[in-house]
């Protein structure tokens, strides 16, 4: 019954994020934001509207390692499963900006995750790895930071204007639509892992890694493979990056505002494991064809998950 309560409960989720995302985008427009900077901002951040939800559900009901779990799980979904499953279809031509602009701010957030959680291990006065709500406002402070460089870079020459505009009214029922299923869905979502957690004897921080964190991660992964499948190679690139950096700076960030978040050992492993894949996704771009992910390269990816997920499962 649970399991099927989480799965009806992430579909909502999933489902109210693209009306959200339909209705944002759609008033976006009306008030003359580029379809770029839409797609770098409000598309970003709605793809990573059910981490944020889950997060702060989770958070407010007081079981912050589902709320870890799924930050961290999720990015390493996104990078190895997400990118790593598009360049099994076709090999990913990273654009040089983003290769030396976007994926070290993407590798900035992971190691920003991995230096806030571990206080004790940088010698800190601190007697427990915890992240604040002052270090919630440090990762906000940089998630605006990023959005002022997101709409410094202006409207890109060639731009498809492929945002649909609807009318007012059903850009705002959308939006309602949508931010009520997120919320519905989303507590439904956190009660229903909890309780598959005590009922396999699995630690929460496990259960938001995997099961929670694939679940939340299905956007970024569909839209991947389906933007990549139409030629789409920018936009599926761009998304994974985006919500990865979205998911640290805005959802995790946000989270800690409403609960400290103690950081255990395996928490600080895991948070390692994020920076480790991201410094392996930026090597990548130079082995092989420059700025390119080749299908081998993207099987690698998908094996080192598989590889994770089972050293996850046995460390329980």
């Amino acid at each position: 019954m649970w399991i099927g309560l989480f799965i009806g409960a992430l579909t909502i989720v999933i489902k109210s994020a693209d009306f959200f995302v339909a209705g944002a985008a759609s008033t976006a427009r009306r008030l003359g934001m580029s379809a770029f900077v839409v797609g770098l901002t409000i598309v970003a951040i709605g793809t990573s509207a059910p981490e944020v939800t889950v997060n702060t559900i989770a958070a407010f009901q007081g079981n912050t390692s589902l709320s870890i779990g799924n930050i961290i799980g999720s990015n390493i979904v996104n990078i190895l499963l997400g990118l790593g499953v598009a360049a099994l279809f076709v090999p990913l031509t990273i654009k040089k900006q983003t290769v030396w602009k976007e994926l070290p701010f993407m590798l900035l957030a992971a190691l920003m995750v991995l230096v806030l959680g571990a206080d004790t291990f940088f010698g800190t006065t601190v007697s427990q790895n915890v992240v604040g709500r002052s270090d919630g406002l440090v990762l906000l402070s940089f998630f605006a930071i990023f959005l002022v460089y997101v709409f410094g870079l202006g409207k890109p020459e060639g731009e498809e204007e492929d945002i649909a505009v609807l009318p007012w009214w059903q850009s705002l029922a959308l939006i309602g639509a949508g931010l009520t299923g997120l919320v519905v869905g989303g507590k439904f979502a956190v009660q229903s892992a909890v309780e598959i957690a005590h009922l396999l004897h699995l630690s929460e921080n496990l259960i938001g890694l995997t099961i929670v964190a694939i679940g939340t991660s299905l956007p970024e992964i569909v839209t991947s493979v389906t933007a990549v499948r139409k030629g789409h190679i920018d936009m599926a690139v761009g998304g994974i990056v985006g919500s990865s950096i979205f998911n640290i700076f805005f959802a995790l960030g946000l989270t800690a505002l409403v609960a400290n978040l103690p950081f255990t050992a395996a928490n600080i492993f895991d948070a390692f494991v994020l920076a480790a894949v991201t410094v392996v996704l930026f090597v990548s771009m130079f082995l092989g064809r420059r700025h390119t992910l080749e299908r081998w390269q993207g099987a690698l990816f998908v094996g080192m998950y598989g590889a994770y997920i089972i050293f996850a499962i046995l460390r329980g």
